[in-house]
């Protein structure tokens, strides 16, 4: 375990942001964590527990202790002919962990390919991409409570799992931190492929298998989504909005082309990049910061922006939006402050 005074987070974070901890520090295991977290240090700070940073946007210097998790275990609980249950370290590299289990062979999580960022964040976030969601592979979560420091563990119903949504962003909100999540994996052949034309783009890459999926996802991103090593950026900044039915009939009169996707026999999911499209938000740039000129569903770091740069730009698309559709778009990231 390490702790690091007045330490930079430019390489904390996907954006790229230039702010400072008052400290830092990282740990290895859960009786680290627990050590840590009866310190002095921990307990006259604030906490801010953190993954790869591909989801967090920092608005200034954080006056307290930011938490990393070094937990990069995968370990084999449960194994038959159907499936496997995997405990996983809450600081595996996401990618990582998608890698490890196309070369293994198991179904599951390699549409979620490329995804920024770590497990643990990824049980938080619930994270999704081309019609796969992490939950539909998670089992359960084991997570610490800073305050008690006992040691508890969530089924996935417990995680209350919604759209990019979890309990961990909601009713216990700096109230947990993740070690460790259970992951059940098929061994049977199981492809999830009805999403957009990924189908189609597998078979252009030959057959349809595991690695084809993950070498296919990858290729559609990295033309779709900057690199945040050259380009900071945090993925898609935006949720994509579930409308009402009827508003989005009304919208419909309008805006005839409008894609969309029945949520519910009354709501409807509108993609957000469509809607920023539309107000020819997409390659604009505001000095510092801009809107990702081959997805509008991006804001990107231009060169040494603040938060704030970030945050205005976001401002501008939501309000835009708003004007022009009278939707509101929630933001995925999460600002710091």
């Amino acid at each position: 375990m390490k702790i690091l005074e007045n330490t930079s987070l430019k390489s904390y974070n996907t954006f790229g942001i230039d702010v400072k901890a008052r400290f830092l520090a990282e740990y290895n295991s859960v009786d680290e964590l627990k050590e840590l977290l009866q310190s002095e240090t921990a307990r006259q700070n604030r906490l801010l527990h953190i993954g790869g940073g591909s989801n967090l946007l920092f608005l200034k210097d954080f006056e307290g202790i930011v938490l990393h998790s070094e937990i990069r275990t995968i370990e084999t609980c449960e194994e038959d002919a159907e499936s496997v249950l995997l405990r996983v370290g809450s600081g595996v590299v996401w990618d990582n962990f998608v890698e490890y289990c196309v070369d293994k062979n198991y179904y599951g999580v390699e549409n979620l390919s490329l995804i920024p960022g770590e497990v643990g964040a990824s049980a938080v976030q619930n994270i999704g991409a081309y019609g796969m969601e992490v939950k539909d592979t998670i089992e359960k979560v084991e997570f610490i409570e800073p305050e008690s420091l006992n040691s508890r563990i969530f089924t996935n119903k417990a995680c209350n799992y919604g759209y990019r949504n979890s309990i961990f962003k909601g009713e216990l909100k700096g109230k947990a931190i993740i070690t460790h999540v259970y992951f059940r994996l098929k061994k049977q052949v199981c492809f999830v492929l009805d999403y957009a034309n990924l189908k189609e783009s597998v078979e252009r890459n030959c057959e349809i298998n595991l690695r084809n999926i993950r070498q296919t996802v990858i290729e559609i991103r990295e033309k779709k989504l900057p690199n945040p090593t050259l380009l900071g950026n945090a993925g898609s900044f935006f949720m994509n909005p579930v409308i009402p039915k009827n508003q989005f009939e009304m919208l419909l009169l309008n805006y005839p082309t409008m894609p969309h996707y029945p949520v519910s026999d009354t709501a409807v999911k509108v993609p957000a990049g469509w809607l920023i499209e539309q107000c020819d938000l997409k390659g604009k740039k505001f000095d510092r910061a801009g809107i990702y000129e081959k997805q509008a569903l991006v804001i990107v770091n231009l060169g040494n922006a603040t938060g704030h740069d970030i945050a205005t730009v976001a401002s501008l698309v939501q309000i835009s939006v708003k004007k022009r559709f009278g939707i509101d778009i929630i933001p995925e990231v999460n600002y710091i402050s």
